[in-house]
């Protein structure tokens, strides 16, 4: 049904009619025809899906096999052999799969933090990047309580937190700097991370206290 959509396309369908008559031809074939059908060679289909594979393949990807990330030609080549091995609906899903693994792992290395060193003597992380369950762990890296003043902020204008296991990671960050009798201060938390912070009251020790409030 895919290739046979791309071929109307093609061919110029562009419209809603378009759309209903390729099914209606093979609603009629399969009611009315089966017996012209029956007499087809399946060599005959083969040639014709042949013609649909070359028809439906983006020929041009090819050419950008040294422009695009690995990853993604890893995925491509992956629900390829898929397809061929299985069916189309298996490889859309385990393609489906592995494109959000790499995402999730691109997504956790990319979190970071640029320290300041503020005149008032108080130490701020503005933090870069999205805080989730696949970036806790270099998350937690990028602190060094021990070494820190007594007040330090977290700078979340351009971060952000996006699931619970986030939230858990910044709750353990600010228990262990309030054991060694520092201050902790959230910056700049936008609204679905402070929603977050909310929902997640009972599981975690961040209360409104240390949650700076925007300004108007």
């Amino acid at each position: 049904m895919i290739g046979q959509s791309i071929i109307n396309i093609k061919s110029g369908g562009r419209t809603r009619i378009s759309a209903l008559v390729a099914p209606l031809g093979l609603l009629t074939f399969i009611l009315f025809g089966s017996s012209i059908i029956g007499v087809i060679p399946l060599a005959v289909l083969v040639g014709v899906m042949f013609m649909v594979v070359i028809g439906t393949f983006k020929w041009e990807s090819l050419k950008y096999s040294g422009k695009i990330p690995r990853a993604d030609i890893i995925v491509m080549i992956a629900v390829t052999l898929i397809t061929i091995l299985t069916d189309l609906a298996t490889a859309v899903f385990i393609g489906v799969i592995l494109s959000a693994l790499v995402f999730a792992w691109k997504k956790g290395t990319e979190a970071d933090a640029f320290e300041i060193n503020n005149p008032d003597g108080s130490k701020t992380y503005k933090l870069n990047g999205s805080v989730f369950f696949g970036s806790v762990l270099n998350f937690k890296d990028l602190f060094t309580p021990n070494d820190d003043p007594d007040h330090v902020i977290f700078d979340f204008e351009k971060a952000k937190v996006m699931d619970y296991s986030g939230v858990e990671a910044i709750s353990a960050m600010v228990d262990k700097y309030e054991s060694l009798g520092k201050k902790v201060t959230l910056k700049h938390v936008g609204s679905y991370s402070t929603n977050l912070f909310k929902k997640a009251k009972n599981i975690t020790s961040i209360h409104k206290d240390i949650i700076e409030k925007r300004k108007s």
